[in-house]
Parts: structure tokens; sequence; C-alpha cells
């Protein structure tokens, strides 16, 4: 009933090296193979290798690149590497020179607290923390709490020669000489130049006023901040001691 046993004549692959044989699982067969360790390393170090390569060629590159000049007109040769257009402070020689009279023995700064624009907030914020650090007299005059400051800072420029654009802020004046803004103030701290230029200036009292907190204004007595007075016969009117703001400078940090 059964066949006789008998050896059959198909030869067998041998399968030991790999477990697919067949001319159609080539690409399986490859896919499936599993990379040796050793090969990963080598191809990582290989990477590796090669950034740092690449690295090194853009830094060497970046070195040997000659430094733009600035011509009268557009052109290939004036713009071949254009640089960022970023606004450079001029040196403290070439400033205008715009002075306040009697404030010889203070530092006068010009500023603003409102948070409107970040940049000049900010801007200001770093020039009195690097002013506040030396702990001398400052006369800070904030914009945001009297309007007049603004137009005194107008007149200040308008006297001195100043430019006529719309002016920004910081602004300092050490010693009744005008020193700069931001970049200015920045530039000569980095330097050592704030240092010696303060010395000699007035050492100022550590510690907050305790009638205006820090704030250098109080409410007027007058008009106790409405910035209104009544008076029988006319009404109410304006009130000619203090701010718009109805505030008054500090009578006792004020310098």
């Amino acid at each position: 009933m059964w066949r006789p046993w008998a050896k059959s004549t198909v030869k067998i692959h041998d399968t030991s090296s790999s477990p697919f044989s067949f001319p159609t699982f080539k690409d399986i067969q490859n896919l499936c193979t599993e990379d040796h360790p050793s090969s990963h390393i080598k191809k990582c170090s290989s990477i590796f290798h090669r950034v740092r390569v690449a690295n090194t060629f853009l830094r060497s590159l970046a070195l040997s690149l000659p430094e733009p000049k600035p011509g009268p007109g557009p052109g290939p040769e004036n713009n071949a590497y254009p640089t960022p257009n970023k606004t450079t402070a001029p040196p403290l020689q070439q400033q205008p020179s715009i002075t306040i009279p009697g404030t010889d023995k203070r530092i006068v700064v010009y500023y603003t607290s409102l948070r409107v624009v970040r940049s000049t907030f900010e801007d200001c914020k770093i020039v009195l923390s690097i002013l506040r650090g030396f702990r001398v007299l400052v006369d800070e005059r904030d914009l945001s709490m009297d309007s007049s400051f603004l137009n005194e800072l107008n007149q200040i420029f308008s006297k001195g020669g100043g430019c006529s654009q719309k002016l920004t802020l910081p602004r300092v004046f050490i010693g009744g000489r005008y020193m700069g803004g931001a970049e200015e103030t920045r530039q000569l701290n980095e330097s050592g130049e704030l240092k010696k230029i303060i010395e000699g200036l007035p050492v100022a009292d550590s510690g907050v006023c305790e009638v205006c907190c820090g704030y250098r204004f109080i409410l007027c007595g007058q008009c106790n901040g409405s910035h209104k007075l009544y008076i029988e016969k006319a009404g109410f009117k304006s009130c000619t001691a203090c701010n718009e703001n109805g505030l008054i400078r500090c009578p006792s940090c004020a310098v």
C-alpha cells in the first residue's frame, strides 16, 4: 500500500549561512540581515568624523573671508559680503557736546518705566542697574511719571546742537556731560571707563527711601493727587503744584 522509501533526487541547498536562499528573497534577506556591532560603531565614528571636518572647514572659511569695505554706492565690489543692518554707537569722542547746568556732582538719567516698548524698557532697566551698582547719586527722571521731563530733554538737545530726530531712551548724563544711551553705557562699563568717569561723585545712601518707597514721586498735598482744585468763585482749576498725574517729586530722595 505504501511506496517504498527512496532517496529524493532533488538537491536541497545549504541554508546554514542564510535563512533565505531563494533568489526571490534576496531583498528580504538584505533587509533582515542584522548589522554587526563593530560595523555600527564604524559608521557612527565616520559620521562624527565628517561633522568635525565640515565644522573645521567652515571655521577656516569664515576666518579667511575679507571684511566688507563700505563704498559710496551699491555695487558688487561694495556688497560682496553683506553684513546685518546693525547700528553701532559712535565713540565717546564723537558724541555731541551736550551738558546740563547744575549737575556736576551727580548722574542724570532720562528713562521710562512703561513696558509699552519692550526693547526700550529693557534698555532703561539695564542702564539703571549698571549705574545703581556704583552706589552714587543718580537723578532718575522718569518720563512716564512726568511729561515735563520730555520737554526738558528736547530743550537740552536742541540747545546743545543734538540731532533733531526723535529721541530714544535712556539718555545718560554724568557730571553734567552727555554720555549716550544704552549701548554707550554698556560699552563704557565693559571697558572699565565708566568706573573711572564716576569716581569722585558723591556716594548715595544705601536703602530705599521711606517716603516714596523708591518711586521718586509722591501724591500732591494740595490736590491729593487729583490735579484739580476747587475755587468758590472760579470752580475747578488745575493744580499748579503738581504734574498732570497729580504727583510731585519726593523731597526726601530728590537730588
